[in-house]
């Protein structure tokens, strides 16, 4: 699986809070939390990001409150896969189950510029920053949470295997 888009690049620690302010947690459609992604941190995202770009990032994202808002608001916002030197524990999982690809790169986090075009292939781990014309990798992610993506997150990727046995 290939994915290519504009890099949308973020610093350390961006808390659940950053990515959807606790002010829209009472939003249950996917499309309105969209609208207040990255909304306090970043003014002008929701308004220029475009579907299938990927957001980058430093150390420890997704921190905080375990909110599944926050995978959820970012994909329907557009973003296609989220890159980041590390992230918690729970917006990991939370990720996949909202069937939003994540990827680990220490290296594509410090040297992948705000803007490049990326080009990532989720099967082998591989970030080729077009921009740049540089290579870096990542922990492939493994084939059953490749599946979870390819199904759309948890709940459609359980009803597929539930409809495969009647």
């Amino acid at each position: 699986m290939k994915i290519e888009g504009r890099i949308w690049k973020f610093g350390s620690n961006v808390d659940t809070d950053a990515i959807i302010p606790a002010r829209y947690l009472n939003l249950t459609d996917a499309g309105e939390l969209a609208k207040h992604v990255m909304e306090d941190e970043r003014p002008e995202f929701i308004n220029e990001v475009k579907k299938g770009d990927i957001l980058l990032a430093e150390k420890n994202f997704g921190c905080g409150s375990s909110r599944e808002h926050a995978p959820l608001a970012l994909k329907a916002a557009g973003i296609s896969c989220i890159i980041a030197e590390s992230f918690a524990r729970i917006f990991y999982r939370n990720g996949f189950n909202q069937g939003l690809p994540l990827l680990e790169s220490y290296e594509a986090s410090k040297k992948i510029q705000d803007g490049n075009l990326v080009q990532v292939d989720l099967t082998s781990g591989e970030i080729f920053d077009v921009t740049q014309q540089k290579k870096f990798s990542a922990k492939p992610i493994p084939p059953f949470m490749q599946e979870l993506v390819k199904d759309g997150g948890l709940i459609p990727h359980l009803r597929k295997k539930g409809n495969k046995k009647n």
